[in-house]
């Protein structure tokens, strides 16, 4: 047999040290955390070879799947961690058969919109973020606004003109969810980013909004995004009629 290699220097020849360090050099850190109790009881029970190399594999694993489970949370931006671990289905309006095919995020991967429209304290922030939360578990990313952050967005853009850039990357994301539309008056620049995102995401993303509009009373927030439109392209007429100038 072979004698084993020795590739790290300054373990004494202990083979769990040296491994430890190995485990630093490839960048294993979840194999790290594992091998003092997993070693010890490999020897106590006698596993096979393979059997040890198949747990800590499974080991990093598990933990990288984890780790990218809260950075794709964290970059969502979900407002309060609701899932659908509290969501009593029972007590919404919203049918449980529609309840189910939305659960199923179907509509996400054929890129399909979602508006979730009722009066305050309906559950609808909580019905979206959870279905968002469910995206983030399936392994999708997802982006989470308000309304007004959209409007935060296009001022904070406007000065160099890149809100373009930005938009590009906000819609890199699965799933796109915007809420409250209507809870409050809607600002031209609110309008403007919302219009510019429903427009970069079109047939590229699914977009689910939640808003405070019935059905009915839609066409009003229609009226703003066209009025905005108009602005946002008489601006860009102007811009280029003032570059040819």
């Amino acid at each position: 047999m072979a004698t084993p290699l020795r590739t790290v220097h300054g373990t004494n020849g202990d083979p769990l040290a040296e491994a430890i360090e190995l485990t630093k050099r490839l960048k294993l850190p979840h194999i790290r955390r594992s091998l003092t109790d997993i070693i010890p009881t490999a020897k106590a029970q006698r596993w096979d070879p393979a059997e040890v190399v198949r747990v800590l594999l499974a080991e990093e694993a598990a933990g990288r799947d984890r780790a990218n489970l809260h950075t794709r949370r964290k970059r969502a931006g979900f407002p309060s961690g609701k899932t659908f671990g509290d969501w009593d289905e029972t007590a919404s309006a919203i049918p449980r058969h529609t309840q189910d095919a939305l659960k199923s995020l179907e509509w996400v991967g054929r890129r399909e919109n979602l508006c979730v429209c009722g009066p305050s304290g309906t559950g609808k922030s909580h019905f979206t973020e959870a279905l968002g939360q469910a995206a983030v578990e399936s392994g999708m990313t997802v982006a989470w606004f308000t309304i007004e952050d959209l409007g935060v967005l296009v001022r904070r853009h406007r000065a160099d003109d890149s809100i373009a850039r930005a938009l590009a990357r906000i819609i890199r994301s699965d799933l796109i969810l915007v809420d409250d539309i209507g809870l409050l008056p809607v600002s031209p620049d609110a309008a403007e980013g919302f219009y510019r995102l429903v427009d970069a995401a079109y047939e590229r993303r699914s977009v689910a909004v939640s808003s405070n509009l019935h059905p009915s009373k839609a066409h009003m927030f229609r009226r703003t995004c066209a009025r905005q439109r108009r602005n946002v392209t008489g601006s860009a007429a102007a811009s280029r009629h003032r570059r040819c100038a």
